[in-house]
């Protein structure tokens, strides 16, 4: 009310209560009035109802975030820009949610990524590369914990040579798998993967970094949430990814080689 010279008369004039209620309000040890109450106030101040009862360290409205949650990337291709790495640096400490759209960034060898970026205008194969090496580097120093959740059919199709990874080299392939492998050995229980059944649950390219933020991924665009609502809903839909998962994130690199093994590629980890 200070800061944007309401009165109490104004304020519940605005609010469509009476005077005595925001008098009231005002009170110490007062207890939190009814919904409908916070909403109307929240409005008439120009801050979320969340803040106005201490569950957010966040004052702007819902219609101001949700124009803020929205952002254009400058990879069109890759989370890996100067925006994700800062929500990374942010989360450190807390555990951050991955579902890539395809195997994440910082998973990939070198000659896996400069397949994949030669076709892509946005992005140099070098970026690309520098880009995955400092993620993975950052993940080491912070030791924070990450979880991600892949497809089956997306391991299944890199050893196999099918669907996107159809005409990826054999030994890329066999390279990739064995970089998968040796480097989850290597950071196991620090980073966790666990493979679900597409045919039995489904999920959008999402990231969640830590209790504050949300990030669900459109291609040239992404969506931000910072309001716990939203964060929570995705959060929840990890869990799921997690308790419906195919193979467990103890069973990973096991189901790497076995795969490998099974698509006739020799993994030398």
């Amino acid at each position: 009310m200070a800061q944007t010279g309401a009165t109490q008369s104004g304020l519940a004039r605005r609010a469509g209560v009476d005077r005595s209620t925001i008098s009231q309000l005002l009170r110490p040890g007062t207890r939190l009035p009814n919904a409908h109450v916070v909403a109307e106030c929240a409005a008439a101040l120009g801050v979320s109802a969340d803040w106005l009862i201490g569950l957010s360290d966040l004052p702007e409205q819902v219609t101001d975030l949700l124009a803020a949650q929205v952002h254009v990337t400058q990879a069109q291709r890759s989370p890996l820009d100067d925006q994700i790495a800062r929500w990374h640096r942010e989360a450190a400490g807390y555990k951050i949610r991955h579902v890539p759209a395809r195997l994440a960034d910082v998973l990939k060898t070198p000659d896996m990524l400069a397949w994949e970026y030669a076709p892509h205008l946005a992005r140099s194969t070098e970026q690309a590369i520098q880009s995955a090496h400092d993620r993975l580097e950052w993940m080491r120093e912070n030791r924070t914990e990450y979880e991600i959740a892949l497809p089956l059919n997306e391991i299944d199709s890199l050893a196999t040579a099918t669907g996107y990874y159809t005409d990826l080299p054999k030994d890329i392939r066999a390279g990739q798998l064995a970089h998968l492998a040796g480097l989850y050995d290597q950071l196991y229980p620090a980073l966790r993967v666990v493979l679900f059944d597409a045919r039995r649950v489904l999920s959008a390219p999402i990231t969640v970094f830590g209790p504050r933020i949300a990030v669900i991924y459109l291609g040239e665009h992404f969506m931000a949430f910072r309001d716990h609502d939203r964060v929570s809903t995705l959060t929840r839909q990890f869990d799921t990814l997690v308790r419906e998962a195919y193979i467990s994130d103890r069973g990973f690199s096991n189901y790497i080689r076995r795969r490998a093994g099974e698509a006739g590629l020799e993994l030398s980890v």
